[in-house]
């Protein structure tokens, strides 16, 4: 049964120019847009996946592929078995697969090479030390650069994993598209939606890193709207001790129906990508379950990361495509 907590007054997070689907002000709209995205959403990771011949350079069909994929799920998985073995190949090629889908603004993180990747392996020492993404422990639901929001037109927008080696056990994901969250909450309460797009709703306390920098508190919407498409990104983490949510009723309320939905929602992909796969996303919700490290002789864990600010497009490169 829904329950009543009093929707929130309609402010500037709730609004884009010419309107949007995800307007608490227009049901007739999001319901007509729900019922198409319900009903031509992937039910299994193979309706999400595309074989690429060439990592660097994909084919007009591949690129359409993609492109249709992440107009549905907002996500695709592909496989390239290309430069297997091969490490700088590999990230050369991955940097332009992502240009070629209009990923051009990559984030500067800390633990990027300066093409911008990132790779995430099991560290012993260095400055990655003791950061949970260079372990083998379990991740819970989140999605990338939760903790450096910038504003809606400085966030990461997009991410792609690519696998180098994979664990020997375990090491999967849990992929699911935040367009589908929104559903689901809004379905049961439109108030959720009201109070997980104030612009208050989720803070992440300050961090110091071990070389003394501050990482200053961050605090945003989990839901947000691109002002310029109308677009949704998200948010979020579950982490409990990364996290602190305004408090009132509705937030509380939402946070939990959240938890709820990411144990147990149908839509939920689970994968696990062997050497040479990946995903490229509009930056979906997603976990990590925790895995082996394996012996001393063979290779760790190893996927490259590229965030973006931008979102996945067609672009001239795409369109030009053999």
């Amino acid at each position: 049964m829904m329950q009543a907590y009093g929707t929130a007054p309609a402010g500037s997070w709730l609004s884009v120019p010419g309107g949007s689907v995800f307007s608490l002000e227009d049901d007739r709209a999001y319901l007509r847009w729900r019922d198409a995205k319900l009903a031509g959403y992937p039910r299994s990771p193979d309706e999400l996946t595309v074989e690429v011949s060439a990592l660097a350079a994909p084919t007009r069909a591949e690129t359409e592929t993609v492109l249709g994929a992440c107009r549905r799920a907002n996500m695709c998985l592909y496989r390239s078995r290309q430069h297997l073995g091969d490490a700088q190949g590999t990230r050369r090629a991955l940097a332009a697969f992502a240009r070629h889908f209009g990923l051009t603004r990559f984030e500067a993180h800390r633990s990027a090479d300066d093409d911008g990747i990132v790779a995430l392996e099991v560290v012993a020492k260095g400055d990655r030390l003791g950061y949970i993404p260079y372990t083998n422990r379990a991740i819970g639901w989140h999605t990338d650069g939760y903790y450096n929001y910038e504003g809606p037109a400085r966030m990461i927008r997009a991410m792609l994993l690519h696998c180098v080696h994979s664990a020997s056990e375990g090491g999967a994901n849990g992929l699911l598209d935040h367009e589908i969250a929104y559903i689901r909450l809004r379905d049961e309460n439109p108030d959720f939606i009201a109070a997980l797009m104030h612009p208050k709703a989720m803070t992440i306390p300050a961090n110091e890193e071990a070389d003394g920098k501050v990482r200053a508190q961050n605090t945003g919407p989990v839901f947000v709207l691109d002002a310029d498409t109308g677009a949704l990104t998200m948010r979020y983490t579950a982490r409990k001790r990364n996290a602190r949510w305004r408090e009132d009723a509705a937030t509380q309320a939402a946070v939990r129906a959240l938890d709820c939905l990411l144990s147990e929602d149908p839509l939920i992909m689970r994968v696990k990508l062997e050497p040479g796969d990946g995903v490229i996303c509009n930056n979906v919700l997603h976990d990590r379950i925790g895995f082996e490290t394996g012996a001393s002789s063979q290779p760790g864990r190893l996927l490259y990361r590229v965030r973006s600010y931008d979102r996945i497009r067609a672009t001239e490169s795409a369109a030009r495509a053999a």
